[in-house]
């Protein structure tokens, strides 16, 4: 059978649609899933549609229920030009300063989390591992923990069942010390910080191996939670010098990595 997978947002719909025509074996999901998720403020509409939890979001020109609120690109990626607005104002100078169709969503106040998940053929979730966000940059993740949380476990469950969603997705949420639980957004691939799901499975069922067996035709059975909790990730970049022949040069660049062995 065989499987593609995808690794950005911008490929999503593109595969979402070929394998609906029958052209690729993709786990993406359906083709309207795969376009409201890529748009933040669809996301948000969906969501609410199925029951999830999503925090209150208008469009510029409509009134939030509160301040203070984010004021994100709804295609943006990589916390692109997402900004902070404390009052009316600050919400109206960035939803004219940012060049591109944006929300205004409340801000959340509490620990923000990501749930990595994988879901079969059939939209089953297959596993859910939550991992707490200690430190990002640009979006991406760089230290946290997985950690054993029923509440996020199930939601993650909840939100690949009810998208229907094939394949990997990240799911990132905040827990509000006021209203609880909210989606920030889903991303049906894989996240930055995969290998610490992939770390933290169970032997034979890390998400490759699961997706290897799925292209093999064989059915895995969902074991949402099982899973090894209390494993800390931390990620570093590696820049690679080259010469003008596109040789290494040796002179390899590692700002802030760990100390060299002794």
């Amino acid at each position: 059978m065989g499987a593609v997978i995808p690794l950005t947002d911008l490929d999503i719909e593109v595969l979402a649609q070929a394998r609906a025509d029958g052209r690729l074996p993709a786990l993406v999901p359906d083709p309207e899933i795969a376009t409201a998720t890529y748009d933040k403020y669809e996301t948000h509409r969906l969501l609410q549609r199925l029951g999830l939890p999503s925090p209150p979001t208008v469009l510029p020109g409509e009134t939030p229920e509160s301040y203070p609120v984010m004021v994100k690109p709804r295609r943006g990626s990589g916390a692109r030009s997402i900004h902070l607005a404390h009052d009316e104002a600050q919400a109206r100078f960035f939803v004219g300063y940012v060049d591109e169709p944006v929300m205004v969503q409340r801000a959340m106040r509490g620990p923000e989390f990501s749930i990595d998940c994988l879901g079969d053929l059939d939209g089953r979730c297959l596993n859910a591992i939550p991992r707490t966000m200690l430190e990002s940059r640009g979006g991406e993740s760089i230290k946290g923990a997985v950690i054993r949380d029923e509440e996020l476990i199930e939601l993650g469950r909840t939100v690949m069942e009810r998208l229907g969603v094939r394949g990997p997705a990240t799911i990132q949420a905040f827990r509000d010390e006021e209203i609880g639980l909210g989606i920030t957004d889903v991303n049906t691939r894989f996240g930055g910080a995969f290998p610490a799901p992939m770390y933290a499975a169970a032997p034979g069922r890390t998400y490759p191996e699961l997706i290897v067996a799925l292209a093999a035709g064989e059915r895995v059975e969902p074991h949402v939670g099982v899973f090894n909790a209390g494993m800390t990730f931390t990620r570093y970049y590696w820049q690679l010098e080259l010469d003008g022949d596109l040789r290494p040069t040796g002179r390899d660049i590692v700002p802030g990595g760990p100390p060299a062995p002794r």
